[in-house]
């Protein structure tokens, strides 16, 4: 299949209906523990995933993702489902134009079209789901599928060789033999696995 042709939504689709089911099971007294995703606890984590979807939905929308924070802000203890059910559907009403697919995005890391941005979206929320559920429910089942398909874009836009600097991953990791994908691409995101 032609990459140009792939349409992300309703991977990211996916992608967020795995991190809702794994969001409504987090408790307040776990969101001061610390994550995989090291400079993040618990509570930081979920702000930053919340905050990335909201701001993939301002970029479906029109608009420079560097204008909005990645960070959803102050958000009630036992809010977090919530707040991720609002940025969600502001994302999915934001992409629902095929448009949006070949419009040029501005994202972090470069200026590409929509469909490109929005894919390196599905491989944050497939990213941030397995660390959120290390801390709430460690043997939860994630998508194999989609995390090969994350995996997938992961080997693609972050070569091994180029991490550190402006690159906000670490050295790929090992991952244990016969780790599922979802582990897999954790590893290859720099995480201790």
């Amino acid at each position: 299949m032609n990459a140009a042709a792939v349409d992300p939504r309703p991977h990211y689709q996916r992608a967020l209906d795995q991190l809702e089911k794994i969001v409504s099971q987090v408790t307040p007294d776990r969101l001061d523990l610390p994550t995989p995703c090291s400079e993040y606890d618990l509570r930081a984590l979920l702000s930053h995933t919340v905050g990335g979807v909201h701001r993939i939905a301002y970029v479906g929308e029109g608009g420079l993702a560097l204008d909005v924070p990645a960070a959803a802000g102050e958000i009630e203890d036992h809010a977090w489902a919530a707040a991720l059910g609002r940025a969600r559907d502001r994302a999915a009403a934001a992409w629902a134009d095929d448009a949006t697919l070949d419009r040029l995005a501005h994202v972090p890391w470069g200026v590409m079209p929509g469909r490109f941005a929005l894919g390196g979206y599905v491989m944050e929320a497939v990213t941030h789901t397995w660390d959120i559920a290390r801390v709430v429910d460690p043997g939860a089942a994630l998508d194999d599928e989609l995390a090969l398909t994350a995996l997938a874009i992961a080997e693609q836009v972050l070569p091994a060789d180029e991490r550190g600097g402006d690159v906000p991953f670490g050295r790929v990791q090992p991952a244990p033999a016969g780790a599922d994908p979802t582990t897999r691409l954790a590893a290859w995101l720099g995480r201790t696995v």
